[in-house]
């Protein structure tokens, strides 16, 4: 038995047949005369030296190795087919894994609904999410170990790209008996010689060096200063009356006990951004329809802001 002469057409015709009932039947389904496919069928049972077909006067029937090459014939045609539309589907980008990092504050804002948004349109793309800050980020996207990442203060690397998808602008966290309670909004100068909570201690420039230029521009002058590893620890203590800290829009989605959020007046320096970061020479359909997704929901986001 040579199994290399066997083509995918012998099994095709050969399901036709059986799925027909006859050779004219299944010859007029597939628009070919009856010999050719007649010397066909031969062909394959010379390759698998085996009787498919028992011919009887009027019409065919299936031999126990026809039962048993139907079966499986059936499964491997089923399985090309599967094969061909995955194949397609990688090609447009609906299939794969999407591995990305986001960071902290991020993972209450914009971010999840992204997700979900490109999750309801690509449901055959496994998407993995990896907590990481921006440095650890940068090295596993050059790494190809991530896809995107998402975070603030990029400030360039060859090879890397980013677009800005989210601006936001900050508030700050008070506990519920601070005096500021019940503001509709506090200048940075309310905030001046408080004990202030800042965040994240690592992966510099970040959040605190942000925060202190502000500081120190508009020449505010913290008490005392607490930093911590990331903004849910920061608000945490805040919760527990020992400062103020100040976040993004985003980090007011987390909800602590007797903690309150009011938005901060910084004149034209209110907007802090949110960037997703790629590899420049990435043209994978993939990054492609995620990156689609995600200047989608931007522009969303600014059709409604206007």
């Amino acid at each position: 038995m040579s199994l290399s002469k066997m083509e995918l057409r012998h099994l095709r015709y050969f399901v036709s047949i059986a799925e027909a009932g006859s050779f004219s039947a299944a010859a007029s389904q597939l628009h070919i005369s009856q010999p050719p496919l007649t010397r066909q069928i031969q062909q394959l049972e010379d390759i698998l030296q085996v009787t498919l077909f028992e011919r009887l006067p009027r019409g065919i029937t299936l031999t126990q190795a026809g039962e048993t090459l139907l079966t499986e014939a059936r499964n491997i045609l089923s399985l090309l087919e599967q094969a061909v539309h995955r194949t397609q589907e990688s090609d447009k980008g609906q299939l794969g894994k999407l591995e990305v990092g986001i960071f902290g504050s991020a993972i209450y804002g914009v971010i999840p609904s992204i997700i979900r948004e490109f999750r309801s349109t690509h449901p055959n793309v496994e998407v993995v999410l990896h907590n990481m800050e921006r440095n650890a980020q940068l090295k596993a996207l050059r790494e190809r170990r991530l896809t995107v990442g998402f975070n603030r203060f990029f400030g360039g690397e060859h090879g890397l790209k980013c677009e800005k998808v989210h601006s936001e602008n900050m508030n700050i966290a008070i506990y519920g008996q601070h005096k500021l309670s019940g503001r509709v909004s506090v200048k940075l100068k309310d905030i001046d010689q408080e004990t202030m909570v800042l965040y994240p201690r690592t992966a510099r420039p970040s959040f605190i060096d942000h925060l202190q230029h502000l500081f120190q521009k508009s020449h505010i002058q913290a008490k005392l200063i607490h930093e911590v590893d990331d903004v849910t620890t920061a608000i945490a203590l805040v919760s527990s009356g020992m400062g103020i800290t100040v976040v993004t829009e985003s980090a007011c989605n987390l909800r602590l006990p007797n903690v309150e959020y009011i938005p901060l007046e910084i004149a034209d320096i209110s907007a802090f951004d949110l960037d997703i970061i790629y590899r420049e020479n990435d043209t994978s359909p993939l990054l492609q329809e995620f990156l689609e997704t995600v200047r989608k929901y931007r522009d969303h986001l600014k059709n409604n802001q206007n």
